[in-house]
C-alpha cells in the first residue's frame, strides 16, 4: 500500500513540474485567438439553443 501512495505523489509531483514548466511560455497571439474562439462559441451557443427551442416546440406540438 505504501509503495503505491508513493507512486500516485511521484505523478502528482511530475505533473506539477510539467504543468508549472508550460505556464512559462507566453503566446503572443493569444487576444486575437481568444475574440475569435469567443465569437464562434456564441455563434454555436445561439445556434444550438435555437434548434434546442424548435424541438421542443415540436415535441410539445406532436404530444398534444
Amino acid at each position: 500500500m505504501n509503495i503505491w501512495m508513493a507512486v500516485v505523489l511521484l505523478i502528482l509531483v511530475i505533473a506539477l513540474v510539467g504543468t508549472l514548466s508550460l505556464t512559462k511560455k507566453s503566446d503572443e497571439d493569444y487576444r486575437g485567438a481568444t475574440k475569435k474562439n469567443t465569437k464562434n462559441l456564441t455563434l454555436i451557443y445561439g445556434v444550438v439553443i435555437l434548434l434546442s427551442l424548435i424541438a421542443l416546440g415540436v415535441y410539445i406540438s406532436l404530444s398534444s
